[in-house]
């Protein structure tokens, strides 16, 4: 069966506390899991490389460290369900494959076989933060390795298509990053709204174009 693999990124994300973490670290936080209580409460957890990372971020809610791990470890804190972009994507009817966070960003990877499902997501965030873009749209067996990307880039203008080259040749859209999101406006010479701007509008460009396939 083909399906397909989205990686939607929010910049900058409201009441998030994975994510102010990242702000503060040069690590990515990963392995964000979470639990929902009976009493409207979600409990969440995730890894962090250094402790830090949490002494400087500015954070609205208590967290408390499980465990040790070298310099970071596992941390752990409550919210409200309807603070995070995790739950409007779930609430959405869309199971998410993980969540990580880098530079203030929360990355939400999902797999789906409809591609009308991912023009939702989106839009569901969208409709709740700003920043939101599509950072990865690949093609594939379900189970297989070796995805293969099916947009089109002669479909962008040519300062959008300068926008994309120069966010993947800075990783921009690496794993861990190369760069983050105002090393790259720095580099094209605008501010990070601008760029954020522009790789909005390449990408959505793209996904119409896949969409209309």
């Amino acid at each position: 069966m083909t399906g397909f693999r989205a990686t939607v990124v929010v910049h900058e994300p409201t009441d998030c506390p994975v994510a102010s973490v990242s702000a503060a670290s040069d690590d990515s936080i990963g392995s964000v899991n979470w639990t929902r209580a009976s009493d409207g409460v979600t409990v969440e957890e995730f890894d962090a490389p250094r402790a830090t990372a949490l002494e400087d971020a500015t954070l609205d809610v208590e967290v408390t460290r499980l465990r040790s791990d070298g310099d970071g470890g596992v941390y752990r804190f409550e919210r409200e369900r309807d603070d995070c972009a995790c739950e409007v994507v779930e609430g959405l009817g869309t199971p998410i494959s993980s969540v990580r966070a880098q530079d203030g960003s929360l990355l939400i990877s999902f797999r789906t076989g409809d591609l009308e499902e991912v023009a939702v997501v989106v839009e569901g965030l969208r409709d709740r933060f700003e920043g939101v873009v599509v950072e990865e749209l690949t093609r594939g067996a379900a189970g297989a390795g070796g995805d293969r990307a099916i947009v089109d880039l002669d479909a962008l203008t040519p300062r959008q298509r300068e926008v994309l080259e120069t966010a993947h040749e800075m990783g921009y859209f690496a794993y861990p990053k190369g760069a983050n999101a105002t090393e790259v406006a720095e580099e094209l010479g605008v501010a990070r709204s601008t760029f954020s701007e522009h790789l909005a509008a390449a990408q959505t460009k793209l996904m119409a174009a896949v969409l209309d396939e």
